[in-house]
């Protein structure tokens, strides 16, 4: 399995403090079947800044010690942009790349909402070239309430990606409803863990394929890691036409 959403890197942002605890979160890895990871440090944040020379840069520091080269992960560059009207100046400047070179960039937005200049924001993106990837939108608390903010930017050409502990209900049975919700709309392209430490923010892959809940849901979520190997291949991935949600069925969950 390849995990693209991942703060491995430690002393950057909200991630791990020591190279013990990055350590931590490796063997975690290894034992849930991780054979690749992007790290996807934070960048335009307003606590933490992280350019992609200095990710590339932390990677190969990282690689330099000998326990963390013996667990045979790939690591890939990659950064988690907030987005804000920085974003475009950064990417001309190159402080902003692809994930692992590719046309693809991670997009965050706010927790509790979507600014009102998100839609023109992703085109222009576009128009650069990339393709967005909306990170983590369940725990958005504006797109928790109207879903169809989520689909008329996966309908103008976003992409977005699902934490592995909300679709488990770690995160609680509402935005474990909602996850699949948004999957059964064809609004999900990618899954991945937002791993942060390995005892309060863990990998949480393998369990998709353990929660009873998600039984009947386990070719999907294959289809979604099967997405994460394309995106790291610079490949287009597998999506269907998003499906806008019925208001009337819909009531908000936060």
């Amino acid at each position: 399995m390849l995990d693209i959403h991942n703060h491995l890197l430690f002393g950057v942002d909200d991630g791990p403090e020591s190279i013990e605890e990055t350590i931590n979160l490796l063997t975690q890895a290894k034992e849930q079947g991780i054979t690749g990871i992007v790290v996807t440090p934070h960048h335009l944040h307003p606590r933490y800044n992280n350019t992609f020379t200095e990710v590339e840069n932390k990677i190969n520091e990282l690689l330099c010690n000998q326990q963390i080269k013996d667990f045979n992960i790939q690591l890939y560059p990659g950064q988690e942009i907030r987005i804000t009207d920085k974003v475009l100046e950064d990417i001309d400047q190159h402080q902003i790349q692809g994930i692992n070179y590719s046309k693809y960039l991670l997009i965050e937005l706010p927790s509790n909402a979507v600014p009102h200049y998100t839609k023109n924001l992703l085109y222009e993106i576009q128009t650069k070239g990339f393709i967005p990837i909306i990170a983590h939108p369940e725990r958005n608390k504006a797109i928790a309430q109207d879903i169809n903010l989520l689909y008329e930017l996966i309908n103008n050409g976003a992409l977005s990606q699902i934490t592995a502990s909300s679709l488990t209900g770690e995160l609680g049975k509402n935005i474990q409803k909602l996850s699949i919700q948004m999957i059964e709309h064809n609004l999900i392209h990618f899954v991945a863990s937002d791993a942060h430490h390995s005892e309060n923010r863990p990998f949480g892959l393998s369990p998709l394929f353990t929660t009873p809940k998600l039984n009947n849901m386990e070719s999907t979520i294959r289809g979604l890691l099967h997405n994460n190997e394309a995106m790291i291949q610079n490949k287009d991935v597998v999506k269907e036409r998003p499906i806008e949600f019925k208001k009337s069925k819909f009531f908000g969950l936060f």
